[in-house]
C-alpha cells in the first residue's frame, strides 16, 4: 500500500520489540497521562526537507493545529513562508489550497486513512501502548532542542507498508509537557524531513470551523487522482 505522493510529502509535514533502557517506563508513563488528556494543539512549525540525490534543503515555515474528534485527528496547516500554501485533513478527505494559483487539490484518502492517522498522532494523543504496538521503541538520550530538554526516541515501523515509506522516526519528547518539540522522518533513498515545533499549546479552544479552509467561493477545485 503506497500515500499518493502528495500526502507523504504533507503528513512526513506521527511499535512490538521495546528496548531495556532504564528510562523507558517514565516516558511512557508521561505520553500515556498526556495521551488520556489530549484534545487539541496548535504551534508554530518549521519543516527542513532534505532531498539526498541533490543534497538539497528546502524550509517551509507556518502554524499547525490539530484536534481529537471521538476516534478521529482533523488537522490544518497554514504554510507561510516561502510559499504560501494550506493543507487540511477532516476524516477521509485531504484538502491543499493555493493561493496564489486560487486552487484546491483534493484526495480521497480512503484506504490510507489509518496509516495518516499514525503520521499524525506521532506523539500528540499518542500513549505509550499505542507506540508499542506500532514501532519498535528504543529510547536514546536527553537533548535540548528549540530551548527546551527533551528526551530523543527512535522509532521504527512495525508494518510492512508503512516501512515501505518510513524507514524511521526520532522524536524528542518534551521533559516538561511530554509532547514533540522535534521530529525527524527518514524517508526512502537518504531523504528526510526535520520538523521542530516551538509555541505549542495544548489544549486550548479549537472548534470545527478553525480547522476548515478558509478559501474563496469560485476557488477552483481538482482532482488529481482521477
Amino acid at each position: 500500500m503506497h500515500l499518493p505522493a502528495a500526502i507523504v510529502l504533507f503528513l512526513t509535514s506521527g511499535l512490538a520489540a521495546v528496548s531495556a533502557a532504564s528510562d523507558e517506563p517514565d516516558i511512557f508513563a508521561k505520553l500515556d497521562c498526556a495521551a488520556a488528556s489530549f484534545k487539541t494543539m496548535r504551534a508554530n512549525v518549521r519543516w527542513l526537507a532534505h532531498t539526498a540525490v541533490i543534497n538539497d534543503d528546502t524550509v517551509d515555515i507556518g502554524a499547525m493545529m490539530l484536534k481529537r474528534v471521538k476516534n478521529e485527528t482533523r488537522m490544518l496547516v497554514n504554510i507561510t513562508q516561502p510559499d504560501p500554501k494550506s493543507v487540511t485533513l477532516q476524516d477521509r478527505k485531504l484538502e491543499i489550497y493555493y493561493p496564489k494559483m486560487q486552487t484546491v487539490d483534493e484526495y480521497d484518502v480512503g484506504k490510507h486513512r489509518d496509516l495518516i492517522h499514525q503520521f499524525l498522532l506521532i506523539g500528540f494523543g499518542t500513549s505509550g501502548k499505542d507506540l508499542a504496538s506500532a514501532y519498535q521503541v528504543k529510547v536514546l538520550d536527553s537533548e535540548e532542542v528549540a530551548g527546551q530538554k527533551a528526551t530523543k526516541m527512535e522509532l521504527i515501523p512495525k508494518a510492512p507498508e508503512v516501512l515501505q515509506q518510513l524507514k524511521k522516526v526520532e522524536i524528542w519528547i518534551s521533559d516538561t509537557d511530554a509532547y514533540p518539540v522535534q521530529q525527524k522522518f527518514y524517508l526512502s533513498a537518504g531523504d528526510y524531513k526535520l520538523v521542530t515545533y516551538t509555541d505549542v499549546k495544548m489544549n486550548i479552544p479549537l472548534s470545527d470551523g478553525d480547522l476548515k479552509l478558509k478559501v474563496p467561493k469560485d476557488v477552483q477545485r481538482t482532482f488529481p487522482q482521477k
